[in-house]
């Protein structure tokens, strides 16, 4: 994670360049076969790794590793998250990782559908069954979170019906809970932030909200 927001799009210009740079070489990689190109590409990858080890407390050994275990032509990575609302309140997770809180989700998984698997997500982090309603937002991480991952990333959060279960806290949660939308937690920035949080509940005080999206 990268800890550092700026002005404008949302995110530091150096981490901009070092992105653009590596899916570059990333897309350069997956497409071309000699032995030229492939040593320029990797010159590329290593320029951006340089980069974000500049700027962070990340190795740029382990950073360029990271970047080989990337294939095919580079785009943006999707995460998840379920707003579950109950009696007017928001179920959150907290988690393992920061202590903090947010509505349960993560990465989606290759080969499983995003409703499937922001259902999936709440069942394993919460211990709750839900259904997929509709979708509050399709968010450019970079603009609505505080706290930046090294890969570009958009947020899908979807509005979902409690069906049933219990709160069960998982290998990645401490606890469960729901909370007043006017009484929340320290929320973890980077998963779930009060800007996603006011979407939510636009969506609870009228149904026909639309909506919304980067």
């Amino acid at each position: 994670m990268i800890d550092d927001l700026n002005t404008g799009k949302g995110i530091p210009k150096w981490l901009d360049w070092a992105r653009r740079i590596q899916s570059i070489a990333q897309t350069g990689l997956a497409f071309n076969q000699s032995e030229y190109d492939i040593e320029r590409f990797n010159q590329l990858q290593n320029i951006a790794a340089e980069i974000i080890e500049e700027h962070t407390e990340l190795k740029k050994t382990g950073l360029f590793e990271n970047f080989n275990l990337q294939k095919g032509y580079a785009t943006p990575k999707i995460d998840v998250r379920g707003a579950v609302v109950k009696d007017g309140q928001i179920l959150l997770v907290q988690e393992k990782s920061d202590e903090h809180w947010c509505m349960p989700g993560g990465w989606a998984d290759v080969g499983e559908g995003p409703a499937d698997s922001v259902v999936r997500e709440i069942r394993e982090e919460s211990g709750f069954e839900t259904k997929v309603v509709k979708i509050v937002g399709v968010y450019d991480a970079n603009r609505s979170g505080r706290q930046l991952e090294l890969y570009h990333a958009f947020k899908v959060v979807f509005m979902c019906e409690l069906l049933g279960g219990k709160a069960t806290p998982s290998n990645e949660t401490l606890a469960v809970e729901f909370y007043d939308f006017d009484s929340l937690p320290e929320l973890s920035q980077n998963r779930t932030n009060t800007y996603h949080l006011e979407h939510v509940f636009r969506h609870v005080q009228n149904p026909n909200e639309l909506t919304f999206f980067d």
